[in-house]
């Protein structure tokens, strides 16, 4: 049964009234290579799990990234492997309801789409029909070429994920960047291309030495996603929640714009300094008996 409703247009709180805007398609990001002549604005990504994330988010994104990272920021997991479908798939719902503009994108989680291209497409399908969502994302590189082909070949638009990929974190031992040799930076770049030239409309380069980055984003057709990678890649992501500072640690990558850890933690002590003297609620927060 699918999961994306029309809200109930009396929640004011998860409905606001939309912008009057075209949503952006696939084919329009797979145009935007900006490192090439007449590519335009780099590509702007950031993840979101929740409507109201969506809905602050999308005026300033060109895409969603319904991230499998929502196994540590939402649940508190010690990494994206426990991630689940039906995760990923109550979340995106929610992402797709709460934007308006951005192409919306999805991880498919670990176990989900590795064992063959078919058990991919049940994956794929799944998740696009319960989120309404416009594609889905996977990592691995010359070994899923064959299944990001096989998906394209149905219908169902595939970015890829290349470097440091989190699902692979017991492979790789850790989540330190990757490419610091020759053959290890050759295989990147390899498995970009093989990605590629498989039919993905964009491929993520996640925690490389920059050198392959610029490599890989001269190299392929399709735009390249950067993070931890270059600023010479065709666009950017960044986990939403890590950019806002809600966490004390986070990737050498990761710049923060704000500091939201120390203002809801100011904002929740003033709360709870008001309640305990009883300063709130005051006057303007209840309902004093008609005279």
């Amino acid at each position: 049964m699918s999961t994306t409703y029309t809200i109930d247009t009396a929640t004011s709180r998860a409905n606001p009234t939309p912008a009057p805007r075209k949503r952006l398609t696939v084919p329009a990001i797979r145009r935007r290579k900006s490192s090439r002549e007449g590519g335009g604005a780099p590509l702007v990504m950031l993840t979101a799990y929740t409507v109201r994330t969506a809905q602050l988010l999308d005026p300033h994104c060109d895409m969603l990234l319904v991230g499998d990272s929502l196994g540590q920021v939402i649940y508190g997991l010690p990494s994206t492997v426990p991630v689940t479908l039906e995760m990923m798939a109550a979340h995106g719902a929610a992402v797709v309801r709460g934007s308006y503009q951005a192409v919306v994108v999805i991880d498919m989680p670990f176990g989900s789409y590795e064992a063959s291209p078919q058990q991919a497409f049940e994956s794929a399908a799944f998740l696009l029909k319960q989120t309404g969502a416009a594609a889905v994302k996977l990592e691995g590189g010359e070994a899923m070429a064959p299944t990001v082909r096989f998906l394209g070949e149905r219908g169902i638009p595939v970015m890829g994920h290349v470097g440091l990929t989190p699902q692979a974190v017991n492979v790789l031992g850790g989540y330190g960047a990757r490419g610091k040799s020759e053959a290890e930076a050759a295989k990147i770049v390899a498995d970009a291309t093989a990605i590629a030239e498989a039919g993905a409309f964009a491929v993520v380069i996640e925690g490389v030495m920059e050198p392959i980055a610029i490599r890989i984003t001269q190299t392929i057709a399709c735009p390249t996603i950067g993070i931890g990678a270059s600023a010479q890649c065709d666009g950017q992501v960044l986990v939403a929640e890590d950019m806002l500072g809600l966490f004390e640690r986070t990737a050498r990558f990761v710049k923060r714009y704000e500091d939201m850890a120390g203002r809801i933690s100011a904002a929740a002590e003033a709360y709870a300094g008001e309640v305990r003297s009883r300063a709130f609620p005051g006057p303007e927060q209840i309902y004093p008996t008609k005279d």
